[in-house]
């Protein structure tokens, strides 16, 4: 599905992704580990599109994304929801959902797929006519992940879903994820709570100082004393209810 090869990426003399190589198989969520400033977030924005890397490789089901442009990834079936959320504030929560149907992809089904995204995440529903700007960072949130969806992709990018919400907000959001990884959408998270993503993904990747220094199934991070001693307070508790 997506196959990164010796990717670097650099804001000036700043190297934020050292030669950085992962691979992604379809149907697998994956979840991206590291410290603010490992460059868990300038990963996905390359893969996305935004941030054009110094050298390496992106490949995405076979295709070199070398010269495609962000919006093209997006036709291709690439779908990232950034940092952020991203969200048009003064439009609705209609009309920000409207926007995913853009892409050739997505233009079939656009009923059907409004209907599931409405089943999973029930308050947009019941707020379609709100104007996004004014929903809490949760709805916002759900917003952003809904219009993401409604692009029909085949990849969906997840950078930091949790961050700044209230943890009952947390728990709604990875279940939502849960349900959307078991319709066989590949997932790639980047995610500070720790605990949640490990419960969730197949497997992951540790980046330090923009490098990948460990890798392995949720499980094997989880019992990685590096891990545990980075993120999980020295613990390897079983991470089952992280998302219950």
């Amino acid at each position: 599905m997506l196959e990164i090869n010796d990717l670097t990426v650099a804001y000036g003399k700043h190297v934020a992704l050292d030669a950085v190589s992962m691979r992604v198989e379809p149907g697998e969520c994956v979840v991206i580990l590291g410290a603010n400033g490992a460059g868990k977030s300038s990963l996905l924005k390359t893969v996305g599109g935004v941030v054009e890397p110094h050298s390496g490789r992106i490949s995405h089901e076979g295709t070199d994304l070398a010269t495609v442009a962000a919006y093209e990834r997006v036709g291709r079936g690439i779908a990232l929801v950034p940092e952020g959320r991203g969200i048009f504030p003064r439009m609705s929560v209609a009309e920000n959902l409207a926007l995913g149907t853009y892409p050739d992809r997505a233009r079939e089904g656009v009923a059907a797929r409004q209907a599931e995204v409405f089943e999973l995440f029930p308050r947009l529903a019941e707020r379609r006519r709100q104007l996004a700007g004014t929903m809490s960072g949760g709805e916002q949130q759900m917003v952003a992940i809904a219009r993401a969806l409604m692009s029909n992709p085949n990849i969906l990018l997840l950078d930091e879903p949790s961050l700044g919400l209230a943890p009952i907000v947390v728990k709604e959001v990875f279940a939502a994820l849960a349900r959307i990884r078991s319709t066989g959408l590949t997932l790639v998270i980047v995610e500070q709570n720790v605990r949640a993503s490990l419960a969730l993904a197949d497997r992951g990747y540790l980046l330090e100082a923009g490098r990948v220094v460990g890798q392995g199934t949720s499980d094997e991070l989880q019992n990685d004393p590096a891990v545990q001693r980075a993120f999980l307070g020295g613990t390897s508790e079983p991470l089952d209810n992280e998302i219950s």
